[in-house]
């Protein structure tokens, strides 16, 4: 066999590692309800929840609590079929969170705590009209 074959080989068992590793962290969009009962079926990976932030009636953001250690906090997150659920953050707060239109939890629950350790945002698009009272 030559030397190139050889590294051919080499070059695509490393890409078929690299793939089915990657298979193996990819984890799945689903809602409290639905991460609650994996969680409760012995499923500790790690999921997506999407959702908002809650917010009263004139739209301020409500329930973020820092945390004992001044660097954690926990909010109150409603998914897509409208389960409040409040979620900790081990982490400090990212910067716009409460401006946010959407947010992505990625976590698992331990016990009856949603425990996040990545949070993505969605903020409100910088491009948007701002409409303007005359």
């Amino acid at each position: 066999m030559k030397k190139s074959h050889i590294f051919l080989i080499l070059v695509i068992a490393v890409a078929i590692a690299l793939v089915i590793s990657t298979g193996n962290d990819a984890s799945t969009y689903v809602t409290f309800k639905d991460a609650h009962q994996m969680a409760s079926n012995g499923n500790s990976s790690q999921i997506h929840v999407v959702g908002e932030l809650k917010k009263d009636n004139l739209g301020n953001v409500v329930g973020i609590y820092e945390g004992a250690d001044k660097v954690s906090f926990t909010f109150i997150m409603i998914d897509d079929q409208q389960k409040e659920q409040i979620v900790q953050y081990n982490q400090p707060m990212p910067a716009d969170f409460t401006k946010s239109e959407k947010v992505v939890v990625i976590g698992s629950y331990q016990g009856d705590n949603f425990i996040a350790e990545k949070i993505l945002l969605k903020c409100p698009s910088k491009y948007q009209e701002d409409t303007i009272n005359a």
